[in-house]
Formats: structure tokens, C-alpha cells, sequence
């Protein structure tokens, strides 16, 4: 079904395959064939738009400036603050201001509206776009009125994903959204690209949240496209529809790649012309000679409806594999969550021959796409979901699509079988919506099933639980009671639905002030925003305590800093900060608030330890600066959203230290907060509570050195060695000078 090639690839005319062997050229020379690896890594998609996008003049250090940005209400208030503090006075492209996340949460009395009212005059103020609440999911908005083809977009949300529409998007953290508001660049290394070469055709009832799912299933934990660039390609890809092909790309991000792009037809092309953007479009395909770096070869017709258990998108199992197994299964998901310290009793929800669940929801911009719902009334047309336990609910992705959806019958055709079509909003991705009871299992087609991101609070004893499905199958699963059923089990008939888009919906809602700033407008801030506090700037040496140690063999940016009901604070940094670990570990802000608050007297003490170790005689508590840090394996699996990083730096955290990083976008938030993204080799060096000392650390990242001693100061004093990683000379100057927002405010 879905076959690995680890070694290099050359796609020959979109179709010939050869492997990068010893027998490579001979079988190149055969087809007549003659080009060096080197070209024919120009000839793949992503090459031809990376080019276009550098600013600089070596192809293998990126310089990249985008076409446009976007972000929502969870993050735009952040980055604004960021850039005005940098320089900031227009927006110097396209930048789209979302409302789709903080829509519905009514935690915190009016903040949430009052940054909804803060974009608006900021959207004014520097010449951007502004979608109001309930009109658009942030990325259904992107793909129907700002991705093309050849396009690049950045944005604040890590499902910043438009690849099937020939954008290369991107989700990173507000500090790069930021720098590009500035007129600067996004720098880092070439990525990889990986071929993903589609053949054969999806079975009926087998949806695009299954395809996804399996490729998630087969490459997340092996990490084969980590931080790399997914290229879909092959025949298989003009056998989708363009819903399809949005529903898995979108989907792409739990992969962990840092990027995705799709071949582009005449499916592509209608999908933009129906949009009113016909001009968008061109065609996009690899060279006659493209070299992928790896590749993915998937059997669409050998796919089945898959289920995604807690807690991680890539818990995949065929939903035949959970009924026919279903104790074995369900043991050992219960076994694995109970190292985090959950009892999550799956098993109990096993009886009466089947797996229950007591939720359903479709929706966002992976389940609220227009024919994902259109399949899923297929299945519930003149059924029932019964007037029980078990609930359903449909959020369309955007208005246009929910008027398609009224018009067309659809939302009759719900609430008849008892399911609720509520407005669009991104809430039961990340816990502001349809959180169930205690214990319950819901079945939903969304991007995420992260613990607690279907709203429960497993530190006060609330433990409830999300798997990820197609809409098909849970439509099927609907039908059934809430019994989880595969849609190939249902013998539907599909109906084919013709989409009309009507641009009018948001020419008479959203405020498009591209290339029409008007400087004289005032920022309207609301008794919750607060400006960035002052960060200082690293010190010539440093010392660090380490004040949460966690063993989890990944820790998410829903862990650093929770989801749901935080989401409300998130444009207030020192009241957002009180919620930093606070599922995790509970006792993090106390610890780091008291290293932030350690005296001179304290100090010195340490130092005259310190003064111990060769070489560190001129040690003083003037030349040395304190900060908190935390271990973790493997952090930053998730979100692009940078608190998960400023909430450390806000309550004094100096520094992360973890065998490597989940993703390139948590890493370049610790960067752009000041935060030293330490890797080290042995876990066992140190521990909660330990003190780690660092002598001359401002000139070793000066002098770009590769290896970086560091001390801990225990009872004895252990020698260990760290790396920084790959750094930018700019990278390198945020570190010294605290932040981004220092590192700016020096031009």
C-alpha cells in the first residue's frame, strides 16, 4: 500500500522510477537520459518555487519572502505587538487577520472580541485584510481567496498547508511572521524534497482523512520526512477531486514536514476559476529529470478507512483492524497512556460486539470541506442518530460553503437525523468546542487528537479522549448508534454536487485594505493587550537550573502550553504565562518564578563554586546571567504557536535542552524568544533541580563554535558537552541580544 525509498530517486517524465544505485546511470543512459543529480534536483516543484522565492544568491541557503501571511485570533495580537515594537509601520504584502479560533471560547468576559476589534484597526492601520468571527476557518479562507499556483504564504497556525493548489505554505511561529512584516527574510538551509508518487484511485467510502492518516501512520515516528518538503505526484493525483487532494494536504503537517506542494491540472484550475481567480493558475509538474531525495510510493485503491486512536494523529489502525482486534488494541492504547500517568480505560468501550463513541464532529479545515460533508449526508440522509447519548455536530469550513450546504438541502437533511450544523470555527481542533463528558470517546474529522484537545483537564481528574476518522465513517459510525463502523461497510450511494461559490458572502463582510494603509487610524486595545515585557540580553556567561525534566518520548506545544480555555489570554504575556507546563508539570511556573526572582546573595554562593572549575576565576555575579530551562526528549511536536516558547522567556527561561527537536518551527520559536535551543547526547547528566553553568557562552555562539562545554554543579562537577544546532548569523545575533524584538529595535 504505501512503500519507503530511502535512498535518492529520479522521476523520469513523471513516470519512469529510478533509485539512486549503483545501477542508476546505466538505467539513465538507457532512456536516453543524461543530467547530474545536482540539475535534476532543479527539476522537482518545490525547487522551482523555493527559487523564485530566494533573495539570495546561494540556492543552498535560503533568503525566502512570501507572497502573503496569515494568522488567527490566537496569534495575530502577538506578532502585530511584535513587529510595532520592531519597526513595524505597513504591511508590507498581503497579511490575512482570521477570527476562527477565539470565536466561541467566552472565557475571560469581552477579551476576545476585543481582539477581534484589535485586528480590525490594525488590519486598517496597516493596509491588511480582516475575516470576521464565523465567516471563514482560517486556511478554508487561504485556499479559497489567497493560494495560487507558483504562490508561497506563511502563517501563525502550523496547518498553514495550500500544497494542492500549487502554494507552498508554510506554518511557522509569530517571530517569522514578524520578520517578514519588517522586511526581512525567512533564512534557513535548502529543504530536502520527497517525492510522493500517487497511483490508483481511492475506494468508494474510503475518504481523503484516511489516505492522510495512513500516510502519517507510516512515516511520523521514523521521521522520513521531518523538516522536509512533500511533493505529490503521479498519476494518482488527477484521479482526486481538489477537495480531496485539500484534505489530505492539510493534513500533511502531522507528518512533521516543514512544507507540501501537488502537481497541478485542470481540476486545479476550475477549483480557481470558480473562486474568480482564474489568473492564479498555471500548471505545475517536474521536470523531465527530477531528483527526490526520498519517495513515497502509495497504492490509493489498496487504502482503507482508518482510525487514529489517542493520542497522536499517527496511531493508526484500519478500522477492520480495530474490530477484529479490538481488545488487543485497546489494551495496549490504554497500556501506552498509562506511562503518561492517564487511566484512560479504552477498553471500556468495547461491549456488545463493537467499539462505542458518544461523539461525532466534523469539522474545520480538514473535516468542514464541501464534499467531505456531502459524503457524510450521503450516509445519514432519512437515518437518525437517535435521541441517546451519543451527539453529532457539523461545522462548515466557511459561509460560502454553508450556503452551498442550505442551498443544495444538505442542512435540512442533518437536523432531520438529528445532528447539529453549527457556523465555522476551529474550537473542537483544540478544546473550545463540543467537549464531552468525562470518560467519553469522540469520533471526529479534524486535524489533531493530542491529549485534552477535545477540552477535558486530566490534572483535575477529567479525562475524555478523541480518534481521528474520516467523514464518511463517521457518518457510518452515526447511523450505527455511535458504534464505530467503516464506511465501506455502508452501502451509500454518492451523489455528485456541483459547488457555486459566492464571493459576495465576504465582499460585504471582509475588510480588504491591502496596499491601503491608513496611518492615521488608532489601534484599539482592549484591557487584556499588553506589550511585550522587556527581555534581557544574554549575559557573557550563564547559568542555568533546570526547573522541569520531562522523560515523555514527545512533548507537544499543547503540553508547554495548554490549549482551549488558556486561548483567551493569549494576547496578555504574563497572564497567559501562568498557565506554561500547568498540565504537565503543575510546579513549573513556581520553580521558574523562583530562579527569575533569585537574589545576588544566592548567587554569589554558586559562583564561588563555579570559581572552582579551571579557567572560571573571574566569574561575578556582573558578568553572569541566571535563567530557568527545561529538558524534554523531543519538545515542540504540534502547533506553530510561539507561547508555547515566549512563556518560558516571559517567566526567565534561558534555555531548552532535549536530544532534538520535534520541529524546525518550536526551534525557531526558542531562537526568536532568546531562548538557547541546547541538544545534548546524555539525559542522565542532569536532572530537575540541577544547576548547569555555562562559561563564555556569548562568545561561543560569537565565534560559531560547534561544541559547547557546560558544567553541573552538583556534588560533583560534571563536564558536559551541547550543540546549538544549525544557527543563521542573524539566529545567532537574536540569541546575543535577547529577542527578536531587541535584535530589531538596534536598526
Amino acid at each position: 500500500m504505501i512503500e519507503l525509498i530511502n535512498t535518492g530517486v529520479y522521476l523520469i517524465n513523471g513516470k519512469e522510477i529510478i533509485e539512486d544505485d549503483a545501477d542508476a546511470d546505466a538505467k539513465l543512459s538507457r532512456l536516453g537520459v543524461s543530467v547530474s543529480r545536482e540539475q535534476a534536483r532543479d527539476g522537482t516543484i518545490a525547487a522551482g518555487i523555493l527559487r523564485a522565492h530566494n533573495k539570495s544568491d546561494d540556492k543552498s541557503k535560503l533568503e525566502l519572502k512570501f507572497d502573503s501571511l496569515t494568522s488567527h485570533d490566537i496569534t495575530y495580537v502577538g506578532i502585530i505587538q511584535t513587529a510595532r515594537a520592531s519597526g513595524m509601520d505597513k504591511f508590507p504584502m498581503p497579511y490575512v487577520l482570521t477570527n476562527c479560533h477565539n470565536s466561541l471560547c467566552a472565557v475571560g468576559g469581552t477579551i476576545n472580541q476585543d481582539d477581534h476589534v484589535f485586528a480590525l484597526s490594525a488590519a486598517q492601520k496597516y493596509g491588511g485584510v480582516y475575516v470576521p468571527p464565523h465567516l471563514a476557518v482560517i486556511h478554508s479562507y487561504n485556499r479559497e481567496m489567497m493560494a495560487g499556483c507558483g504562490k508561497m504564504i506563511l502563517g501563525s497556525d502550523s496547518h498553514t498547508r495550500y500544497g494542492a493548489l500549487g502554494t507552498m505554505a508554510v506554518g511557522e511561529g509569530g517571530g517569522e511572521l514578524a520578520k517578514q512584516l519588517v522586511g526581512r527574510t525567512y533564512d534557513m538551509s535548502a529543504p530536502p524534497v520527497i517525492g510522493v508518487y500517487l497511483e490508483g484511485e481511492l475506494s468508494k467510502g474510503v475518504g481523503p482523512q484516511d489516505a492522510a492518516l495512513a500516510i502519517i501512520g507510516k512515516v511520523f515516528n521514523n521521521g522520513f520526512v521531518k523538516n522536509k518538503v512533500m511533493e505529490f505526484i503521479g498519476d494518482g493525483v488527477c484521479k482526486m477531486s481538489v477537495d480531496y487532494r485539500n484534505g489530505i494536504d492539510v493534513m500533511t503537517t502531522e507528518t512533521s514536514c516543514w512544507s507540501s506542494i501537488w502537481k497541478t491540472d485542470d481540476k486545479v484550475k476550475e477549483y480557481l476559476q470558480e473562486r474568480i481567480r482564474g489568473t492564479d493558475y498555471r500548471e505545475l509538474k517536474p521536470a523531465a529529470a527530477a531528483y527526490y531525495d526520498g519517495f513515497i510510493k502509495i497504492d490509493l485503491s489498496k487504502i482503507e478507512p482508518c482510525i487514529a486512536l489517542p493520542f497522536h494523529p499517527s496511531n493508526v489502525y484500519t478500522i477492520r483492524e480495530l474490530q477484529k482486534n479490538a481488545k488487543d488494541i485497546l489494551s495496549k492504547t490504554d497500556e501506552e497512556n498509562k506511562t503518561s500517568g492517564l487511566n484512560l480505560n479504552l477498553i471500556l468501550k468495547y461491549h456488545n460486539g463493537g467499539v462505542w463513541a458518544q461523539q461525532a464532529v466534523i469539522a474545520g479545515c480538514s473535516g468542514g470541506i464541501f464534499e467531505n460533508i456531502m459524503a457524510a449526508c450521503d450516509i445519514i440522509k432519512g437515518a437518525s442518530i437517535g435521541n441517546g447519548n451519543f451527539t453529532m455536530s457539523v461545522y462548515p469550513e466557511s459561509q460560502p460553503t454553508y450556503l452551498e450546504l442550505v442551498k443544495n438541502g444538505a442542512v435540512e437533511t442533518f437536523m432531520k437525523a438529528g445532528v447539529l450544523v453549527r457556523e465555522a470555527f476551529c474550537g473542537p481542533c483544540f478544546g473550545a468546542g463540543d467537549t464531552p463528558a468525562n470518560t467519553e470517546l469522540s469520533v471526529r474529522h479534524v486535524t489533531r487528537n493530542f491529549m485534552n484537545r477535545e477540552g477535558s483537564k486530566p490534572n483535575d481528574g477529567q479525562i475524555a479522549s478523541v480518534a481521528l476518522m474520516d467523514a464518511r465513517s463517521i457518518a457510518a459510525t452515526a447511523v450505527n448508534g455511535g458504534k464505530i463502523t467503516s464506511a465501506a461497510e455502508i452501502d451509500a450511494k454518492y451523489n455528485s454536487y456541483k459547488f457555486f461559490f459566492d464571493k459576495s458572502i465576504y465582499d460585504k463582510r471582509v475588510y480588504s485594505g491591502t496596499g491601503n494603509p491608513k496611518a492615521q487610524t488608532e489601534l484599539v486595545f482592549g484591557p487584556n493587550i499588553k506589550d511585550w515585557p522587556k527581555m534581557p540580553a544574554l549575559s557573557e556567561n550563564l547559568l542555568l537550573k533546570v526547573v522541569s525534566y520531562i522523560t515523555d518520548p514527545v512533548t507537544t506545544t499543547d503540553e508547554l502550553i495548554p490549549s482551549g480555555e488558556t486561548s483567551s489570554y493569549r494576547s496578555n504575556p504574563l497572564k497567559l504565562a501562568e498557565f506554561t507546563l500547568s498540565r504537565k508539570d503543575p510546579g513549573y511556573v513556581k520553580r521558574a518564578k523562583e530562579v527569575q526572582a533569585m537574589g545576588n546573595e544566592e548567587l554569589k554562593k554558586i559562583i564561588e563554586k563555579i570559581k572552582t572549575i579551571d579557567g572560571c576565576l573571574q566569574i561575578t555575579v556582573e558578568n553572569t546571567g541566571i535563567g530557568s530551562a527545561i529538558f524534554a526528549r523531543k519538545p515542540g511536536d504540534g502547533s506553530a504557536r510561539e507561547q508555547a516558547a515566549s512563556c518560558q522567556r516571559v517567566l526567565g527561561a534561558g534555555a531548552n535542552f532535549a536530544l532534538e527537536y520535534a520541529t524546525k518551527r518550536y526551534r525557531s520559536n526558542l531562537i526568536n524568544w532568546g531562548i538557547l535551543p541546547f541538544l545534548v547526547t546524555d539525559e542522565k547528566a542532569f536532572t530537575s533541580g540541577s544547576f548547569i553553568f555555562f562559561a563564555g557562552i556569548k562568545s561561543a555562539i560569537q565565534e560559531k563554535k560547534e561544541t559547547i562545554t557546560g558544567f553541573v554543579l552538583g556534588d560533583k562537577i560534571i563536564e558536559i558537552k551541547t550543540t546549538l544546532g544549525e544557527l543563521t548569523d542573524s539566529e545567532r545575533q537574536i540569541l546575543i541580544d535577547g529577542c527578536l524584538i531587541n535584535y530589531y529595535s538596534r536598526y
